[in-house]
């Protein structure tokens, strides 16, 4: 996960500004002891939900890239996550499953974790950001293959629009060996009857 330290920033005063004005807009007044303190709460909380505009997840890998001769699948599996749909700033969460075939080099297991909080701490579109974790593990560590699947959630089909309460989106993206049918099945076996410990 990423860390729990205060979000500091030079745009906190103005982003309470627009929020103060917003509250004001939609009919409420921010004057209320409810809401006084808001525009500050809502602007530290967007300021840490995209704080991963200011994180470079292929620094983070080679930050924990070591050299080493196992050839066979690495799998982080049920990694959480919590993201923004980029359309309505609404959350979507749920799991990534991620896997990769060693090339000559391995990274730490936390930083498959860590990539996956850093993407999804941006505005995003599910889509995307499956297609930002594969692509930054491709290019860091240079495996034989990347498969990465995303399950989660849209409020932004529950709260409003089909209001569609269990609905599940899965995207998935590949590269190199995972190319394979084969190879994709045995990703697909793993994660879906791994054990959960």
């Amino acid at each position: 996960m990423l860390g729990k330290e205060e979000i500091v920033s030079p745009h906190l005063e103005e982003l309470k500004g627009h929020y103060k004005s917003i509250i004001t807009l939609l009919g409420e007044d921010p004057q209320r002891e409810g809401l006084l303190k808001t525009p500050e709460r809502v602007a530290k909380a967007m300021l840490t939900l995209t704080k991963g505009y200011t994180m470079d997840p292929c620094e983070v890998l080679n930050s924990a890239k070591f050299k080493e001769e196992y050839s066979q699948m690495v799998i982080v599996k049920d990694i959480d996550f919590f993201s923004l749909c980029e359309h309505h700033i609404l959350p979507f969460y749920g799991k990534a499953h991620v896997a990769y075939i060693p090339n000559g080099y391995i990274t730490g297991l936390s930083k498959i974790a860590r990539i996956v909080d850093i993407f999804s701490h941006r505005l995003q579109v599910q889509e995307r950001m499956t297609l930002q974790i594969k692509e930054c593990i491709q290019q860091t560590l240079n495996p034989l293959g990347v498969m990465v699947v995303v399950e989660a959630k849209h409020l932004c089909m529950q709260m409003r629009g089909v209001e569609k309460q269990n609905s599940i989106t899965t995207t998935s993206d590949f590269t190199g060996a995972f190319n394979k049918a084969k190879t994709r099945e045995e990703f697909m076996n793993l994660i879906r009857h791994g054990s959960n410990l």
